[in-house]
């Protein structure tokens, strides 16, 4: 299990597995988003039998799955409304990537820093300098750029 802090208070993985739940929740975390949607993953690790074993595991549960058709400004504004539940809150799709790019993106519309946000996202070990123009584009078109 890869679990990346973007932040002190959201993470991303690639692809979790139930097995994996226990030590989720042994590390502290309080919530999972679902960003990957089930037509890339085999049935065993679709959203409805991950949400099952969440709750098992006492964690909340979200599926907000993204893809490039998907990511549009008001699904990212959901899944920070998601990333701001009780946390820490872990995020999850294929590498990891895509929660990346949505946090970063949503972080631009909230009036984030664009370096503060590319660095963060660098910690993670997500190279996303060549999203600084559309970051501060958002970040412009927020208002806050």
């Amino acid at each position: 299990m890869d679990i990346r802090a973007i932040t002190d208070t959201y993470y991303v993985a690639p692809q979790i597995d139930p097995t994996d739940l226990p030590d989720i929740a042994a590390a502290g975390i309080k919530t999972i988003i679902c960003n990957r949607p089930d037509e890339e993953v085999p049935s065993n690790l679709q959203a409805a039998q991950l949400e099952i074993a969440t709750h098992a595991a006492g964690l909340q549960f979200h599926v907000l799955p993204l893809t490039h058709q998907t990511m549009t400004l008001d699904v990212i504004a959901r899944h920070m409304e998601l990333a701001q539940h009780e946390g820490p809150v872990l995020a999850y799709c294929a590498s990891g990537t895509r929660c990346t790019v949505a946090w970063a993106i949503g972080s631009a519309m909230q009036g984030l820093d664009v370096d503060d946000i590319l660095a963060s996202a660098r910690q993670g070990g997500y190279a996303l300098e060549s999203m600084r123009p559309t970051l501060e584009g958002v970040s412009k078109t927020a208002g806050k750029g």
